[in-house]
């Protein structure tokens, strides 16, 4: 039988230890000053990388479980992106970058650097409204004319919920 107090100091020992070599980690690996309240973003598309190691504020990040923000010393996590709006906030109080993304992962590292990959992503201010519910429309009367259960089928659902999002994301509603 171990007397409590023997337990107890283990515990405290064991703990103090993590908590020890969790900063040291952190210090050693760590890319930007933890005082200064920026993140390392890398922004990336398969042809084209928007941000490579940019310091900004925080993103706020379409996951797949849901919306997220992500600022310095944010625990790691890796997600996977739904279609919807990623937002990047350069500077606390400013305005944020919004893009549209179709989906994609991020990366949020223990050093307060996230990498972000999208298939595809577009400012929000570049989006034609007109043409996504055109888009939408053409996918909706794709979907309807397709054989149920097909190729077709699925890749015209696919097109109507990218659609439906980036209207959402616009503002509109799309059915």
């Amino acid at each position: 039988q171990v007397p409590d107090s023997f337990s107890a100091t283990m515990m405290q020992s064991t703990l103090r230890r993590a908590a020890t070599a969790s900063f040291a980690r952190r210090a050693a690996f760590s890319s930007v000053p933890e005082a200064s309240g920026k993140m390392t973003l890398n922004f990336n598309l398969p042809h084209e990388t928007i941000y490579s190691g940019v310091q900004v504020s925080s993103v706020i990040v379409p996951g797949a479980a849901g919306e997220y923000g992500v600022t310095a010393n944010h625990v790691p996590l890796v997600a996977q992106l739904k279609a919807g709006v990623l937002q990047i906030l350069h500077e606390a109080s400013g305005e944020p970058e919004k893009y549209f993304v179709a989906g994609g992962f991020s990366l949020t590292h223990e050093n307060s650097v996230t990498d972000i990959t999208c298939p595809e992503a577009v400012k929000l201010d570049d989006i034609d409204g007109a043409a996504v519910s055109a888009n939408f429309d053409v996918a909706k009367s794709k979907y309807s004319s397709a054989v149920s259960g097909s190729s077709e089928q699925a890749e015209a659902q696919v097109d109507m919920e990218v659609n439906r999002s980036m209207g959402a994301a616009l503002g509109m509603t799309l059915n």
